[in-house]
Formats: structure tokens, C-alpha cells, sequence
């Protein structure tokens, strides 16, 4: 094919009116959120400097080049993982346990910071380069060579996942789980690998259904008595609602009490514990009512449809799987938050992207989101494209 002379790019301009807007709502709703907080902290006004140093970090990040970012993601990778292990090491003066799980520095004058949330960027940009490469080198795919892909995916997930389980944080683990699957879907190994991997994930899944319904004490061998509870008032968040099922069952007390058109800004009433982070969505159902929560969702489907677009545009395989690592890990945190909140799925204590408070989760996410803008830009037309 030739290139048009003008060599027109696509920067998505609706990607990025999206994150401004998101970026107005998270400020709005953790401003009503924060009157019930403990802290005596102005989460909103930190959550809109979070705002503006993600913003100068990603305009840096947008100007690299695809060939540069593949080049140094092996020792992103490596660097993250080697943040991991400093973190599993250190003492508990600088990473302190926090709701039971050592997932955090705490760093003099500035917070908190959690390493998995960039462990997930890292991941993206080194596992796109290993499939990549991969296909590059074996045109002519074979059984052998898909396993042997599957292998290499196995062995670049194994380090993270195994030590961000430790911390435990079960739920970073499950959206790097869900990385690993969504960029294996498009990696081009055959279906039907792909279809026993998936009866083999369902036959686990069952199990541990059929093991919590008989003989639930089994479980402990693999989940602390902390979480076997959190599944306990999850599927019965009225039981105990004053002590395990406080959170869940009042989350959806506020959520319901919102009907149709909510309550008005500022006007909750129910307090729930966490509501500017991880229970952002409460504060949403609860103000906005209905009407407010299907507009913040309705936003969240047009963003990963702007990523579709620009994955499908986009000509490049390295660029189309990060844009693919991305939607994977948008959508799980997306499904799990709002999911977790209403009682959709188990508590699992991840934020909700571009709203939920939180510097480290904040930074991540906009990184990510400047790799698809970037992947925007960097789309040529060509001429007799499928596009014209």
C-alpha cells in the first residue's frame, strides 16, 4: 500500500474528553463522599492534583516512540517485579499492613503508593512484545508453537501474579488474571487450546462452588478466614449487616435509596465506609439516583468502545495488544467495582477507573489510557485502506 502524503492521524479527541469528564465527576462525587470520612482530609481537591500530575506524566509518556516502548518494557517488567519483591521484603516501617494485605509504600510527606497498579502497565508492554515477537518468528503456527507461546505467557504472568497473591490483594490478582486472558484470546493460539483452558478454569470454579456449599472449612486451606467471610455477607449482606456485611449491606441500601433521580449533590445520607474510593459508585446511585449511575456507566461503554476502535484501526500488533491489555483490565475493574457495590459479585476492594480515590490506581490508569492515545496519534491512513 502507499501512504497518503498528508499522513492524517486519528488522535481521539473523544478519548480524551472522556477522562476530562470522568476527571469532573470523580472530583464532584468525592467531594459529597469525603463528609462522612474519618480522615479530616480534602480527598477531592487531592484527587484533582492527582488529576494534573497524571496528566503531565502521560503527556511525557505520549511522545515516546512504539519502537522505544517495546525496547524498554523487559526492563519495566523486571523493574516492577523487582518493586514487588522490595515490597514483600520490607519492614513494616516504611510498608505497613493496611486491611490486611502489605500491598503499599508509605513515603514521608507524599502517601501511599502501590507498586501492582504499574506492575499492570509493565505487564501490558512486556506481554505484548513476547506475543509479538513470538508471531513474528513462527509465521507458520503450529500446535507446538502455540503451546510453546502459552508457555512464554505463563512464565512473564507467574512472577507478578505469585507475588502480588502474597500481599494478598485477590483482587489485583484477578485483574492481572484477566490481562493475561484477554491478551491470549487475540494472540492467535488455536481455539480449541484455548477452549480446554477455559473447561479446565470452569471445572476449578465449580469445584469451589460444590466445596462452599458441602464443606465450606476446606476453603480455608486456600483463603484466609478474612475472605471466606467477605463471601459469607456477600451472599448474605443483611445477616450480619452491623459487623462483616456493613460495607456491602449499606452500599446497597444507599444505592437503592436514590431511585430514580437521586437524592441531589451533596444530599447523602447513608454513610458508608470507604465511599470515596473503592465505594465511589455508592455516592453516584445514592445523589444521582438511576438516572446518574446509567449515565457513568454509559460513559465507561463509550471509552472501551473508543479503545475498540482505535485497537481495530490502529495497523500494528504490539500497539492493537496493548490497546487489547488495556480494555481487558478496564472492563474487569469496572465489571468488579460496580459489580461488588450492588452485590453483583464478592467484595474484592478494587477502585473504580478515573473515579474511585487514589493516587496509584489514578497514575495507572492514565498511563494506560495515554499508551491508547498515543497508539491514536501514531495510526496512518493509507490509501486504499479499509477505511476509505
Amino acid at each position: 500500500m502507499f501512504m497518503d502524503k498528508s499522513q492524517r492521524n486519528y488522535f481521539d479527541f473523544t478519548l480524551l474528553l472522556l477522562i476530562f469528564l470522568f476527571m469532573i465527576v470523580s472530583c464532584i462525587a468525592i467531594y459529597s463522599a469525603q463528609k462522612y470520612s474519618p480522615y479530616g482530609i480534602n480527598f477531592a481537591a487531592r484527587q484533582a492534583v492527582w488529576y494534573a500530575a497524571g496528566f503531565g506524566v502521560s503527556a511525557f509518556v505520549y511522545f515516546f516512540d512504539f519502537d522505544q516502548i517495546k525496547k524498554i518494557s523487559p526492563y519495566a517488567y523486571v523493574f516492577g517485579v523487582l518493586v514487588l519483591i522490595a515490597l514483600f521484603l520490607a519492614p513494616d516501617s516504611i510498608a505497613p499492613e493496611t486491611k490486611g494485605a502489605k500491598a503499599w509504600f508509605e513515603i514521608p510527606k507524599f502517601g501511599s503508593l502501590q507498586p501492582s497498579e504499574f506492575m499492570k502497565l509493565f505487564l501490558i508492554i512486556f506481554l505484548a512484545r513476547v506475543i509479538s515477537n513470538h508471531n513474528e518468528a513462527y509465521l507458520d503456527r503450529t500446535f507446538q508453537t502455540d503451546l510453546k507461546l502459552l508457555g512464554k505467557i505463563s512464565a512473564v504472568a507467574v512472577l507478578p501474579l505469585a507475588f502480588i497473591l502474597v500481599q494478598p490483594d485477590a483482587g489485583t490478582a484477578m485483574a492481572v488474571a484477566a490481562i493475561v486472558i484477554g491478551m491470549t484470546f487475540i494472540s492467535g493460539i488455536n481455539w480449541r487450546i484455548i477452549a480446554v483452558l477455559g473447561g479446565i478454569a470452569a471445572f476449578i470454579l465449580a469445584s469451589l462452588v460444590a466445596i462452599y456449599l458441602k464443606a465450606p472449612d476446606l476453603l480455608l486451606l486456600v483463603l484466609d478466614p478474612y475472605q471466606l467471610n467477605r463471601i459469607h455477607s456477600w451472599l448474605d449482606p443483611f445477616e450480619d449487616m452491623q459487623n462483616s456485611s456493613y460495607q456491602l449491606a449499606y452500599s446497597i441500601l444507599a444505592i437503592g435509596s436514590g431511585t430514580m433521580y437521586g437524592k441531589g449533590f451533596n444530599a447523602a445520607q447513608v454513610n458508608v465506609p470507604e465511599a470515596h474510593s473503592d465505594f465511589i459508585f455508592t455516592i453516584i446511585g445514592e445523589e444521582f439516583g438511576f438516572f446518574g449511575a446509567s449515565l457513568v456507566i454509559s460513559l465507561y461503554f463509550i471509552l472501551i468502545y473508543r479503545i475498540i476502535v482505535i485497537a481495530l484501526r490502529n495497523k500494528g500488533p504490539y500497539e492493537s495488544l496493548i490497546a487489547t491489555g488495556v480494555i481487558s483490565v478496564l472492563t474487569f475493574h469496572i465489571f468488579e467495582n460496580i459489580g461488588m457495590v450492588i452485590g453483583l459479585v464478592p467484595i474484592t476492594g478494587i477502585p473504580l477507573p478515573l473515579l474511585s480515590y487514589g493516587g496509584s490506581s489514578l497514575l495507572g490508569t492514565l498511563l494506560s489510557l495515554s499508551l491508547v492515545l498515543n497508539i491514536s496519534a501514531k495510526t496512518k491512513k493509507y490509501m486504499f485502506s479499509e477505511d476509505d
